[in-house]
């Protein structure tokens, strides 16, 4: 997949606002909130969004009865979901965030997995749309529920059993996306190290190819890449990178370092 196809421009937003079948979400997670902070990611969402966006709530797509927060829907209901919402075959799906670059690669994970393939992520989110003198608003806004028919793409997420055999498979890359620092130097035996960190500047701008296309490349001897973080969602901006970088077997481990250390499966740890 090219960079075109997966990320829109400022510039080229603001030129299809008026279009009908055009459907805008705010995709903000607040991650490491606490009782100092409890602002939700829907009460930033209301003080400020692109003029009729709605909200994508990354809670109505994660599975309820899972033990680990934001464990993809099953199949069916993702898809029932994604109408409910109001997207449709037909839509053009524009995903931003406000600063925080993986919560929109998330839902855009998550919308190609169903099926939709009309979708790209705002590259700079929220700040680049006011950089360009773009006007917010703060009304709440909801799309009319649509007919949306899935055809999930299962390989594009791993999950536990797979990662298991990956260990032993030299044909398969493992990545681990997160800086060391922030599980001990706790990792998947295995796996190759590819910080989110370096895919991103000020967190919601994804660099220029130039800046890992020519490293990623050369990882075409692997015949699948699996990327996982602590919960499956950092993850996916790696992911995203190997597609631009022409690899196509790219699959995120959605339960990531939070299922992998919970069900007490095997780790090593690095230096930090």
């Amino acid at each position: 997949m090219n960079r075109e196809s997966i990320f829109i421009e400022v510039e080229e937003l603001v030129t299809k606002m008026n279009n009908a079948n055009l459907r805008i979400f705010d995709t903000t997670i607040l991650f490491f909130r606490n009782e100092t902070n409890p602002e939700t990611a829907y009460e930033k969402y209301l003080q400020a969004h692109i003029p009729g966006a709605a909200f994508f709530d990354h809670n109505d797509f994660s599975d309820p009865s899972s033990n680990y927060e934001y464990t993809i829907l099953s199949g069916p209901e993702i898809v029932k979901q994604i109408g409910h919402i109001g997207i449709s075959h037909d839509s053009e799906v524009i995903l931003y965030a406000s600063g925080v670059l993986p919560s929109a690669t998330r839902a855009w994970w998550i919308l190609r997995y169903a099926g939709h393939n009309n979708v790209r992520i705002l590259n700079g989110g929220l700040a680049a749309w006011v950089k360009a003198g773009g006007s917010l608003e703060q009304e709440a806004r909801q799309y009319k529920s649509s007919n949306f028919k899935g055809s999930i793409k299962s390989d594009m997420f791993a999950n536990k059993e797979e990662v298991m055999n990956a260990m032993e498979n030299s044909s398969i890359r493992l990545e681990h996306t997160l800086p060391l620092d922030m599980y001990e130097g706790v990792t998947i035996p295995g796996s190759f190290f590819f910080s989110v960190m370096d895919l991103m500047e000020e967190m919601n701008t994804f660099v220029p190819n130039d800046k890992f296309v020519p490293e990623l490349k050369t990882e075409t001897e692997y015949e699948r890449i699996i990327t996982y973080c602590g919960g499956g969602i950092a993850a996916t901006v790696n992911a995203i990178a190997h597609l631009i970088a022409g690899h196509k077997n790219v699959a995120v481990y959605d339960g990531s370092l939070f299922e992998w250390m919970g069900e007490g499966l095997p780790i090593t740890k690095k230096e930090i």
